[in-house]
């Protein structure tokens, strides 16, 4: 079959044409969406596969841990939650968490209203010295941490754990309250102080009401940073103050069961209520 080289400057305008109709190219990026969209879908699932395949396997009734489970039964939750060695743990782990997020807040909204607003030399600086602890590896502080501890008998302790987790948690609340204070207005904080209130009056009847889901999210961030690490709690634990962290690494080497599951699916429903309960108070404070 012979070309009519003649012709085909004729047909190359006309291909072009139906290349950018409105209906080729609405069709063409439709389909670079889904394409996009089914990429993104298929990494988050990927991220989310180990964390799914969690709560099967938590109800396998096998003595070990098996994917996909042999049966279905509660018996690892009711291990759980009916072993004393588990509940000292969790509840060590909670106590903690709930100092912490009140000390962190206290201490990175502070840190975040002097970063905001005041005029402090190096503050670039010092804002990246109190991030640090998000950036050094998880490890370093541990071995730090138990270098520092073991000489004032601060192992195991609520105290330890408490100044430690604080450490940890206070870059969370810096970032969010800072993302606060900056699509606060400043101005109604200036006329506050202009109708006669003071710095202190200011801030809690006017910039913390403003700020509140900002405050929460820190809190709830520090919470989770606290309640879930495991990393640093492994060097500072002893066996008078062991966490829930340090006490599933433990049963890990020697004692693997479906109980790791339970506790890991008790940790991520514990996470994902407070991450929802969060978002809920967020869209009723805007509305």
């Amino acid at each position: 079959m012979s070309i009519d080289h003649a012709q085909l400057p004729g047909r190359v305008p006309a291909l072009m044409d139906i290349f950018a109709s409105p209906t080729i190219r609405a069709y063409s990026r439709a389909m670079g969406i889904i394409a996009i969209g089914v990429g993104i879908g298929c990494i988050l699932f990927f991220l989310l596969l180990p964390t799914l395949i969690v709560l099967p396997m938590s109800l396998s009734e096998t003595d070990y841990i098996e994917f996909p489970p042999q049966g279905l039964t509660l018996k690892w939750y009711s291990a759980y939650f009916n072993d004393p060695d588990w509940m000292t743990a969790t509840w060590f782990s909670l106590k903690i968490a709930l100092a912490t997020t009140a000390t962190a807040t206290v201490v990175g909204t502070m840190a975040a209203l002097a970063i905001v607003r005041g005029s402090l030399p190096f503050r670039s600086t010092l804002q990246a010295l109190a991030l640090g602890p998000m950036i050094v590896p998880h490890i370093i502080l541990g071995v730090a941490l138990y270098l520092s501890f073991a000489p004032l008998q601060l192992t195991g302790s609520f105290y330890g754990f408490l100044v430690a987790h604080t450490v940890l948690a206070v870059p969370y609340v810096i970032i969010t309250v800072t993302a606060s204070l900056q699509r606060f207005d400043p101005t109604l904080e200036l006329a506050a102080l202009n109708c006669g209130a003071n710095r202190l009056q200011a801030f809690f009847l006017v910039v913390l009401p403003n700020i509140v889901p900002g405050v929460a999210a820190a809190a709830v961030f520090a919470f989770l940073a606290s309640f879930d690490e495991a990393t640093v709690a492994f060097f500072i634990s002893d066996i008078g103050g062991k966490s829930i962290g340090r006490k599933m690494f433990e049963d890990i080497d020697f004692n693997l069961t479906p109980v790791i599951a339970a506790v890991s699916t008790v940790l991520v429903a514990t996470s994902l209520l407070l991450m929802g309960t969060l978002h809920l108070m967020n869209r009723k404070s805007r509305s």
